[in-house]
């Protein structure tokens, strides 16, 4: 890849190598720790070299998402890789050069070799509501699929199933309720009201919601 317009001061350079997998295949120890999904794997795995942007990333989860500049698909990025090159996090928007090795399931980080965090998002700076949008729910807890969302653009629609009128997303609403990104055809549970842009929703979570939560 070309010039990618990194200083090098403004970098933490790390020496060790690092690893992981999908997220839904990490192997636990009796501790729950993740182990070491890239054991015995080295530079002659065919390593390539990855710049790109994080799109996000969730400690509590252990993964995130590198967005590649060269418009490849998505890099997986593990927890393990950032602490073993002496990262504890991911910011998002922060600026990363990693080497990668593809997986069954597309390319994941390898080694962290380059992060520029001067142009991350800090998660103080995203929780502070924007839209200044106040939506009362009218509804019950309702189960609902993802139609879509693109999280560039900070908004999507779910559907409660057809004859429905569908329900609009905000970015800023996911963040509320601790989630960071829906996928198509995602399944999530919201209650939802009447907004400036129809039927929006006022709560999210997960398919199998917080602790405590029931759908209905």
């Amino acid at each position: 890849m070309g010039s990618d317009g990194f200083e090098s001061k403004q970098f933490r350079t790390q020496a060790g190598g690092a690893d992981k997998t999908s997220p839904d295949a990490f192997a636990r120890d009796s501790r729950g720790t993740a182990l070491d999904p890239f054991a015995g794997l080295n530079e002659a795995n065919k390593l390539i070299e990855v710049r790109g942007v994080i799109k996000w990333f969730d400690a509590s989860k252990g993964y995130g998402f590198i967005v590649p500049d060269d418009g490849s698909t998505d890099v997986l990025l593990h927890v393990t890789v950032l602490r073993r090159d002496g990262y504890q996090t991911a910011y998002e928007g922060a600026r990363i050069v990693c080497e990668c090795v593809q997986r069954q399931k597309g390319y994941q980080a390898f080694r962290v070799v380059l992060m520029d965090e001067s142009t991350a998002i800090h998660p103080a700076q995203m929780l502070p509501p924007r839209t200044h949008v106040s939506v009362t729910p009218t509804s019950g807890l309702e189960r609902a699929q993802v139609k879509w969302f693109n999280r560039l653009r900070g908004f999507g629609f779910v559907t409660c199933g057809e004859g429905t009128p569908d329900i609009f997303v905000h970015m800023e609403t996911l963040r509320r309720y601790g989630m960071t990104e829906l996928r198509p055809g995602q399944y999530v549970l919201v209650r939802f009201g009447p907004g400036s842009k129809g039927m929006m929703a006022a709560e999210i979570h997960p398919e199998h919601g917080p602790a405590g939560l029931a759908s209905h």
